[in-house]
C-alpha cells in the first residue's frame, strides 16, 4: 500500500498543464462511455432488431444480458490492459483501448438484423459487446491513474472527480444524439433504421479521441519510476499473488467498488429502463427526462470529489451507500406515482393477484427463448400479466387448482391446457387475454402507454436528480480512493480489477438480474432488493475495514 507521510501538499513535476491533462483524459473517456452506453439506451429497439425470434419478455431480458456481456469481460480487460499499463506506460494503453472501443461501436451500426441474418446477428452483436467490455476494462484505471499521478496530494479528489463525470457525460452525449436522431427522422424510421445513426457517428468521435490522446505525454510518476528501473516485471503476481496486496484488493471491492457499481447502474440505467418498460413512458420522453436530470446533477461529482479532499473519502462514500439503501424503495414508488399515476393508483386501490398451484408455475424467463408459457393455466395467466407489465401478487392454491387472475372483484379462471389443444388453445388464450384486459380496464388500469398529459415531469426529474446525487456521492471520490490504496508500480493493475468487478459484474448485471427478479415474482419493485442489499453490505465492510486514504502520498 502507499505510504501516508502526512498531508503536506505536493505538486508533481508535470510536463503538461494540469488542465490539459484533465481535459484530454476526461474527453477521451467521455467518448468511450458514449460508445458503451448507446447499447443500454437502445435496449428496447435492439430487442426488436436482434432478438425478434423469442417471446417479448425473454427478448428484453436477452437484450439486457447482451448489454451485460460487455460488463462481464471488463475485469479481464482490467487484467490485460492493467498489466500493459504498469509495464509499458499509461499513454500507449489509452490508444489501444480507444481503437478497440471505437471500431466495435461503429460496426454495431452496420450489423444486419435478426430478420436478415438470423441467429448470426445476435451472435455478432454479443462479440462486439465483448470487445467493448475488454477495451473499457483497460480505460478507466488508466485515466484515473494518469490524472491522479499529475495531481497535487491535496487536490486528488477534485482532479479525479472530472474523470468520474465522464461516464455521466458519455451517457448524456449518447442521450442527446439519440434524442436528436429520434426527432429528426421520427419514431417509426428511428425504430427501423435511425437507431444505427448514433453508432455510426462514433467513428468521428474515435478520430477526435485518438488525436486528443496522441497529444498527451506519459505520467511523470511513471516516467520517474521507469527511469529508475523500478517498474514491476510481473504486476499480476505482485498485485494478487501476495496477501498484503490481495487483502487491499478485496477491501476495495467489497467495501467500495461493489456498492458504487450497483448504485451507479440502479440510479441511471435501471431508472431509465424502469420508466420505459415498467411505467410505459415513451422512449423519447424517458430520454429527455433522464438527460435533464443528468445535466442538473452532474456537477455534484466534482463537488463530492472536492469535499473528499477536505473531510476524507470514507464519510462521503458511506453517506452515499447508506442513503441509497434507505431511499431506493420509496424513490421508485414515488417515480411510479409521478410517471404513470393511473397505473400506480390502480395498483394501490385494486391490486392484481394470481391464485395458482405453485407447482404449475414457471419463472417467466425462458433461457432458451422458445417457451410460449402455454403448458399450464398458471403460466398462461402470468405470461399475459408479464407481457402487459402488470404487477401482481401470488396466492397459493391447492394442488390441481386451475389458476385464476383476481382483479377488481372479478375472478378470471385461466385456460386449462389439458382440455384445449391445437389451434383452439391459441384462440382460447387470445380470448382470455382480451377478457383480462377488459377487467383491468374496468378496474382503472391504463391499456397502453402512460398518458403524457398526466406525467408529472418536474417530479420525475426531481426524483431522477436525487438518484443521480446518490451516484455522485458514491462515485465522486472513488477514483482517488482506489489510486491511493496501491503503490505506483502495480497501481493500474491493482485498482482496475476491483473497480471493474464491482462495476462490471455487480453493476453491469444489475438490469438483467433485477428484471429477472421482477419476472419471477410479478412485483415490479422486487428487483430493487438487489442494489439495496449490496449497498448495505458494502456500507458494513467499509465501516469495518476500509482505511481512510485522502492524506496519502502516492509517489511511493
Amino acid at each position: 500500500m502507499a505510504t501516508a507521510p502526512g498531508d503536506i501538499p505536493k505538486h508533481h513535476p508535470a510536463t503538461q498543464s494540469e488542465k490539459l491533462v484533465i481535459a484530454a483524459s476526461s474527453l477521451g473517456t467521455v467518448f468511450e462511455w458514449y460508445d458503451f452506453y448507446l447499447y443500454g439506451l437502445l435496449a428496447t429497439i435492439i430487442t426488436a432488431q436482434f432478438f425478434s425470434g423469442v417471446n417479448e419478455t425473454t427478448g428484453f431480458i436477452f437484450a439486457l444480458a447482451a448489454f451485460a456481456a460487455g460488463f462481464a469481460v471488463r475485469p479481464f480487460g482490467a487484467l490485460v490492459f492493467g498489466r500493459i499499463g504498469d509495464m509499458v506506460g499509461r499513454k500507449n494503453t489509452f490508444l489501444v483501448t480507444m481503437g478497440i472501443m471505437g471500431l466495435s461501436t461503429f460496426i454495431v451500426g452496420l450489423l444486419p438484423s435478426y430478420a436478415t441474418a438470423g441467429v448470426a446477428a445476435p451472435i455478432a452483436l454479443v462479440v462486439l459487446r465483448l470487445l467493448q467490455g475488454l477495451a473499457l476494462g483497460g480505460e478507466y484505471g488508466g485515466a484515473a491513474t494518469y490524472v491522479a499521478e499529475h495531481a497535487p496530494n491535496n487536490k486528488r479528489g477534485l482532479y479525479t472527480s472530472f474523470i468520474q463525470t465522464t461516464a455521466t457525460f458519455g451517457l448524456f452525449a449518447a442521450l442527446l444524439i439519440v434524442i436528436g436522431t429520434r426527432f429528426a427522422v421520427g419514431e417509426e424510421a428511428f425504430a427501423s433504421w435511425g437507431w444505427r445513426v448514433p453508432f455510426l457517428i462514433s467513428i468521428v468521435l474515435l478520430a477526435v479521441s485518438m488525436w486528443i490522446r496522441l497529444q498527451m505525454s506519459e505520467s511523470p510518476v511513471f516516467q520517474k519510476m521507469k527511469a529508475e528501473g523500478k517498474t514491476s516485471k510481473a504486476p499480476l503476481t505482485e498485485a494478487f499473488g501476495t496477501w498484503r496486496n490481495l487483502k487491499v484488493v478485496l477491501v476495495a471491492l467489497l467495501g467500495a467498488a461493489m456498492g458504487q457499481g450497483v448504485i451507479f447502474y440502479t440510479s441511471q440505467f435501471y431508472a431509465l429502463f424502469f420508466l420505459e418498460k415498467m411505467l410505459r413512458v415513451d422512449g423519447a420522453t424517458t430520454n429527455i427526462l433522464v438527460a435533464v436530470a443528468l445535466l442538473i446533477a452532474t456537477p455534484a461529482f466534482v463537488f463530492f470529489g472536492w469535499l473528499s479532499d477536505k473531510i476524507g473519502r470514507k464519510p462521503v462514500l458511506l453517506t452515499g451507500f447508506a442513503l441509497s439503501a434507505l431511499l431506493y424503495y420509496p424513490l421508485f414508488q414515488a417515480m411510479s406515482h409521478a410517471a404513470n399515476p393511473a397505473l400506480y393508483e390502480a395498483q394501490q386501490t385494486t391490486p392484481v393477484s394470481v391464485v395458482a398451484d405453485p407447482n404449475e408455475c414457471s419463472v417467466q424467463f425462458d433461457p432458451v427463448g422458445k417457451n410460449k408459457f402455454d403448458s399450464s393455466s398458471c403460466d398462461i395467466a402470468k405470461a399475459y400479466l408479464a407481457k402487459a407489465g402488470i404487477s401482481y401478487g401470488n396466492v397459493v392454491a391447492p394442488a390441481g387448482t386451475i389458476a385464476s387472475i383476481h382483479v377488481g372483484g372479478q375472478v378470471l379462471p385461466a385456460v386449462d391446457p389439458a382440455t384445449v389443444t391445437g389451434p383452439a388453445r391459441a384462440d382460447a388464450i387470445k380470448a382470455y387475454g382480451m377478457q383480462v384486459q377488459q377487467a383491468l380496464t374496468a378496474a382503472g388500469y391504463p391499456a397502453g402507454a402512460a398518458d403524457p398529459a398526466r406525467i408529472d415531469k418536474p417530479m420525475v426529474v426531481g426524483i431522477l436528480i436525487v438518484l443521480v446525487l446518490l451516484v455522485t456521492m458514491a462515485y465522486g471520490p472513488i477514483a482517488a480512493l482506489l489510486v491511493e490504496l496501491f503503490p505506483t508500480r502495480i497501481r493500474y493493475t491493482a485498482m482496475s480489477l476491483p473497480y471493474h468487478i464491482g462495476n462490471g459484474w455487480f453493476g453491469g448485471f444489475l438490469p438483467t438480474t433485477a428484471f429477472a427478479m421482477v419476472a419471477a415474482t410479478g412485483n415490479i419493485y422486487y428487483g430493487l432488493w438487489y442494489p439495496i442489499v449490496i449497498a448495505a453490505i458494502t456500507l458494513v465492510v467499509a465501516l469495518l475495514f476500509l482505511p481512510e486514504t485522502f492524506r496519502r502520498d502516492i509517489d511511493s
